[in-house]
């Protein structure tokens, strides 16, 4: 019985030897071994290790050999000029020297990060300090991360840490300076906005210029030509009426005569009081009998058009025409009828002979303004 016990205790610390002086290092570590607090031995690479028995005499320590990563948030950094950045940054590093490491923060990512938020800020600050407020948002972003990382790896050379790099994650405005850049932002929109108004409407005054200019100069050509084309027209007039009246000037104005007559007792309820001798009642008073027209004597008017191709008429067909009773009465028949019948035998035949232009004397024209006086002598109705 007493030596099963004894068996099963010297089992049992054996095993305790055994277990106590073998310990692991994996592949995502490595460690130290210190005796008696004193560092004896860096082991590296991963595998089964073996130190003295128990935790007494030698103990190990083991420490990350992985990348790892620190997060700066929401420092405020003063760039050159007095303005302010909130910046968030991180720093990727990994421990190459376990016992410095152990040696100046006893092996402690705490510590360390302690130490590595300290000196990344002072870097940051460093390299902040010394750029214009522009800088942190333009090409120079890169740069700048790469001053920081060089300062912040100097000084983690000292804790057996290698920095791998440095970045900046988001660089902010302050309230204050988010609101002065904004108002700086809308002066230079609001001005480069006017410059652009103002140019417009000086391009649009120039168009409207010329446009203006232009239209004066086309109104001013076309008013010419209207003008010249009314003044040939009313040349042309005036010589048809001279020749037209050259044609017979009785039968003209005893023409003109009627037209007046029309125009001013075209309603029949007119009034007129005029002197008995009047020139407008030239062909009143005469019984109904008309005057003796004498045969042209000028040749028919030329106007430009190819007119009909037979011999004029006989003057004795308009004389039995204008002899009718019912023409000088007006009862019976439509007068107005009668008048445009005549007007229209007047416009389309030709009066006169070849020759009788030869014996033909220039006629003033004068008379034939003696219907429009009688129309001015005419008074309003009763």
């Amino acid at each position: 019985m007493n030596r099963l016990v004894i068996a099963i205790v010297a089992l049992v610390i054996a095993a305790y030897v055994l277990f106590s002086s073998l310990f692991i290092v994996n592949e995502r570590e490595q460690a130290i071994v210190m005796r008696f607090g004193e560092i004896t031995r860096e082991i590296q690479e991963p595998g089964i290790y073996f130190k003295v028995p128990t935790d007494f005499v030698e103990t190990v320590q083991y420490i990350d050999k992985r990348l790892l990563r620190y997060d700066l948030e929401r420092i405020r950094l003063q760039v050159s000029g007095g303005q302010f950045y909130i910046v968030d940054a991180f720093i990727t590093y990994r421990i190459v020297d376990p016992i410095r490491f152990r040696q100046t923060v006893l092996g402690s990512l705490q510590l360390a990060e302690q130490r590595i938020a300290t000196r990344l800020e002072s870097a940051l600050r460093a390299v902040y300090g010394l750029r214009e407020f522009d800088a942190a948002l333009s090409e120079q972003r890169s740069e700048m991360m790469r001053e920081a990382s060089d300062l912040v790896a100097t000084d983690m050379t000292e804790l057996g840490i290698e920095v791998v790099d440095v970045r900046v994650l988001v660089t902010d405005l302050t309230p204050e300076v988010s609101q002065q850049t904004y108002e700086r932002m809308q002066a230079e929109r609001n001005a480069e906005a006017a410059l652009i108004r103002a140019r417009g409407q000086e391009q649009a005054q120039i168009l409207r210029a010329i446009a203006d200019r232009q239209a004066v100069e086309v109104v001013s050509a076309a008013n010419r030509d209207s003008e010249i084309i009314r003044g040939e027209g009313d040349a042309e007039q005036n010589r048809l009426f001279a020749e037209a009246y050259s044609q017979d000037q009785s039968f003209f104005e005893f023409y003109r005569s009627m037209e007046a007559y029309r125009t001013a007792l075209n309603d029949g309820n007119t009034t007129m009081v005029l002197s008995p001798d009047s020139a407008f009642f030239n062909y009143f008073g005469s019984g109904g009998t008309l005057p003796d027209f004498p045969a042209p004597t000028a040749t028919p008017i030329d106007i430009g058009v190819e007119g009909p191709t037979e011999e004029p008429i006989d003057s004795t067909e308009i004389d039995d025409l204008l002899a009718t009773d019912s023409l000088v009465s007006g009862e019976g028949v439509d007068l107005e009828q009668e008048i445009n019948d005549l007007e229209q035998l007047l416009e389309t035949e030709n009066l006169g002979s070849d020759n009788a232009e030869q014996d033909a004397a220039p006629v003033d024209p004068a008379p034939a303004a003696d219907a429009e006086p009688a129309l001015e002598e005419t008074a309003p109705a009763q």
